[in-house]
């Protein structure tokens, strides 16, 4: 399988494999917590709203220190970062300091990390191969994800908040190691039309962003609400979505490499508008809840591989590919947040949380408009070089 002669991006997958056993665990409890240590819905989504509009306070730090130190320097540093905010989760109780120190921490850690790793595996990552890295990434992760919300529901259980995301916070810490033996990438201090050129990433994550306020974080509360407030219930259900997600992103990376995103596209955005209904009607429903869960999780399986293997290749073909996904970060954020502040507003209006789930549907249609024209585009790119 040539696709995995790559050994950095084989380095670069372990990273993930080991960084999402906290994002899968710890990572997947963070709203379901919240909830249980007394923040009401409402104020949950608002936290989530406040993290990322914090992030446009720090990203444009990210260039400037990235010019400086190198670009793996700063996705270790994220990496770090990002590993406090789970002792901090553990303080919270309720509305107060503990809660808007974490929303800080969470805003600092993720700015640093996410455009950062992102630019990192673009530049890494070999563009005939691409659909089937990321397929095998996601894979790895849904993997990874049968166990860890299994063993974190467990420690919140019979150790605590403390133990449980302290163990969290250890895993992300450690994941930076396999960094250690990947290639330092540095960044040009000016690069001519690179904000231009991540326009279209910009618009793919905007979408995305608005997506992700209903389809996950939206979700994780109804989820656990409608599993009745049962720790270990949710982490049984998140468990069963990663079995079910695990057999999905190999397939679709292949496909998506063999020339066929536009039909992947309409595969993968399809599934995901079908899954929104699910969730919307499976509110307050413990076992469709759960079925919905797991069928999420092989929605995602289809839908990153498809959207990333586009942004990806965009970021490496643009002038700089740190200030890439510096902007389209900057997109996601403004969607997510505007999809998270319409989700606040709606439950504090007193409307059941399926209407705010169904908000992802606007960024379903969007996203998949904008990606069908994209490989329309490349494929037709494609073939103008093979006859050339």
């Amino acid at each position: 399988m040539a696709f995995f002669r790559n050994a950095t991006i084989n380095l670069l997958n372990l990273h993930y494999a080991i960084h999402s056993i906290a994002m899968t665990g710890g990572g997947a409890f963070f709203a379901a917590y919240l909830v249980k240590a007394g923040v009401p819905p409402a104020g949950v989504f608002l936290s989530f709203a406040g993290i990322l509009l914090g992030r446009f306070l720090v990203r444009p730090l990210v260039v400037t220190l990235a010019v400086r130190f190198g670009l793996r320097a700063l996705v270790v540093t994220g990496t770090l970062l990002s590993a406090i905010q789970y002792p901090l989760l553990a303080a919270v109780h309720g509305v107060g300091p503990a809660l808007y120190a974490l929303c800080a921490m969470a805003s600092l850690g993720d700015t640093v990390y996410w455009p950062t790793y992102h630019a990192y595996f673009a530049s890494l990552g070999d563009d005939d191969h691409r659909g089937h890295q990321l397929g095998a990434r996601e894979a790895i992760a849904a993997l990874v994800g049968v166990v860890s919300p299994l063993a974190t529901g467990w420690m919140l259980v019979t150790v605590g908040p403390r133990f449980a995301f302290g163990t969290m916070a250890f895993v992300v810490a450690a994941s930076a190691l396999p960094l250690l033996w990947t290639p330092e990438i540095k960044i040009a201090k000016s690069a001519p039309g690179a904000f231009r050129a991540a326009l279209p990433g910009v618009l793919f994550f905007l979408g995305d962003g608005f997506v992700c306020a209903g389809y996950v974080f939206v979700w994780q509360v109804a989820l656990f609400l409608s599993l009745g407030e049962n720790i270990m219930a949710f982490g049984g259900a998140l468990a069963i979505a990663a079995l079910v997600g695990a057999v999905g992103g190999m397939f679709l990376g292949r496909h998506i490499d063999g020339g066929n995103g536009g039909r992947a596209a309409f595969i993968a955005f399809g599934t995901v508008a079908l899954i929104v209904l699910l969730r919307a009607a499976a509110t307050h429903n413990a076992a469709l809840a759960v079925l919905a869960n797991a069928l999420g999780a092989l929605g995602s399986c289809l839908y990153i591989p498809t959207l990333m293997t586009a942004v990806y290749t965009l970021a490496k073909r643009a002038p700089c590919t740190l200030r890439f996904h510096v902007a389209t970060e900057g997109g996601w954020d403004a969607g997510g947040a505007a999809g998270l502040l319409a989700a606040a507003l709606l439950t504090w209006l007193g409307l059941p949380l399926w209407t705010a789930i169904l908000l992802s549907l606007l960024g379903v249609a969007s996203g998949l408009l904008l990606l069908r024209h994209y490989y329309r585009d490349h494929a037709a790119a494609l073939s103008a070089a093979q006859a050339r």
